[in-house]
Formats: C-alpha cells, structure tokens, sequence
C-alpha cells in the first residue's frame, strides 16, 4: 500500500474516485465539474490530496484537505473534508491509513488539529473516527446557502 500527495498528473484517477464520493453523497454525476474543480484545487494548491494505491498499482481511495484557522486556538487547522474508499477494498484498512497521513500532515504544519464532519447515520464513518481518536464535539454545526 501506498499513500502519497496527490499531483496534477494523478487528475483522471482521482476524478474517477470523486465521482463515486460525491455519488454516495446522493450527488448528481458530473464528471466534467468534478474535472475542473480537482484541477483547479491541484493547481493552486488551496487543498492537500493525499492518494491510496494497492499492491497492484491501482487508485483505491483518496483524502482532501482543506486548511483553515481557529481564532480561539490561535492556530491554523485542516478541515479533513473527504475520505472514499472504493468499495472493492474497503475492510483493508486503508481509510486508517488515510487519516494517519491527515494526521502526519497536521503536525508537520504545526496546525492545531483536524475537524469533519460526516452524516449522522453513517455508522461506519462514525465509528471509524472515533476509533481514529476524533472526539465528537458538543458544538451544533449550521449551514447557510443562497436560495
């Protein structure tokens, strides 16, 4: 198993991968979007994506990052937005290796931690970050958009 930050070269793969993500997500296909939003996230570097390949050299799961700061801890953090394994190899533990990484890079950067957020009935998301030592925060979490 590899992990390694994603570059613009890995782009058609990684589309493939977010696809799915945002499908699961009950978002409608847009493999055209999905394209340029990952190419320009890649290009000006405004998020870190970090790639998961097996033994047989294939794409099986990704991670995107977003950083951000925290005025109350006067620090910088990483929004730790996305995480998708390809269903064929999912129970390998590569979801775990994935946060590792996230984890590695948040002390690297000296950041004061990581946040997320998943659906509430996503059991097995919910389940994997607490055993990952994500804390469930008491915070009510809002979202405001132009109708």
């Amino acid at each position: 198993m590899i992990i390694a930050e994603a570059s613009i070269k890995d782009l058609q793969g990684i589309v493939t991968l977010f696809e799915a993500y945002r499908t699961f997500y009950s978002k409608k296909p847009d493999y055209n979007g999905s394209t340029l939003f990952l190419k320009d996230r890649l290009t000006n570097k405004d998020s870190v994506i970090y790639l998961a390949w097996n033994d047989s050299d294939e794409l099986v799961g990704f991670t995107q990052l977003y950083p951000s700061f925290s005025s109350t801890r006067l620090q910088k953090m990483w929004i730790f937005n996305d995480l998708y394994v390809d269903k064929s190899f999912r129970g390998q533990k590569i979801s775990l290796k994935l946060i590792d990484k996230a984890k590695e890079l948040t002390i690297q950067t000296k950041a004061c931690g990581l946040m997320l957020e998943t659906e509430k009935d996503n059991l097995i998301a919910n389940k994997l970050y607490l055993r990952s030592e994500f804390e469930l925060e008491k915070n009510n979490f809002y979202f405001w958009s132009p109708k």
